[in-house]
């Protein structure tokens, strides 16, 4: 997914303007070291979330700027979730959104748009329903995002394979041909 945005990313000057101190911030560089789906890393999710947060609630004359800030630290927890860590109460889809926000708001001022952005993004799973519509644009992205990353590795995984490459052009000339 990241990969297909990253060049829209970066010659979007108004979106880098918006996020420019979160992601040269030394705390946020750190995602980069933690996967978040598959081979994406957590700095490429949330900045993938972060851009399609921002065309979406531009788009819509929401609160473009909140949405987007807030999307690029939604993830913002620095550990490998997959891995057990002592101290750690809870499951990380249940917990996360909490450990973002407080790592978010050592590092940057929140308005309440995106601290509840950052607090809502699981929702359903988080029971709490969200304040604003920005945050239902983040919940949506986040799971867009999410299942992007998986359906493009899964997809990259199987086109490696030679009997799947072949079983996939036989495929695609059957179904032309129909």
């Amino acid at each position: 997914m990241i990969n297909y945005l990253e060049k829209q990313i970066y010659q979007d000057s108004e979106f880098i303007s918006i996020i420019s101190d979160i992601i040269n911030n030394k705390t946020v560089l750190k995602m980069k070291n933690f996967r978040q789906h598959c081979s994406t890393t957590c700095f490429e999710h949330c900045l993938a979330a972060s851009y399609l947060c921002y065309q979406i609630c531009k788009k819509y004359h929401l609160d473009y700027i909140s949405c987007a800030r807030a999307a690029m630290v939604h993830d913002l927890f620095l550990y490998d979730w997959r891995k057990r860590i002592d101290g750690r109460k809870g499951l990380h889809a249940f917990t996360h959104p909490f450990t973002a926000y407080e790592n978010a708001s050592k590092i940057f001022n929140l308005n309440e748009k995106e601290k509840d952005i950052i607090l809502k993004h699981m929702w359903p799973v988080t029971f709490k329903l969200p304040k604003f519509k920005e945050s239902f644009v983040l919940t949506y992205v986040d799971k867009k995002c999410a299942l992007m990353e998986t359906w493009s590795e899964i997809i990259s995984f199987y086109t490696r394979k030679k009997f799947f490459r072949y079983a996939y052009v036989f495929f695609t000339i059957m179904i032309f041909k129909i």
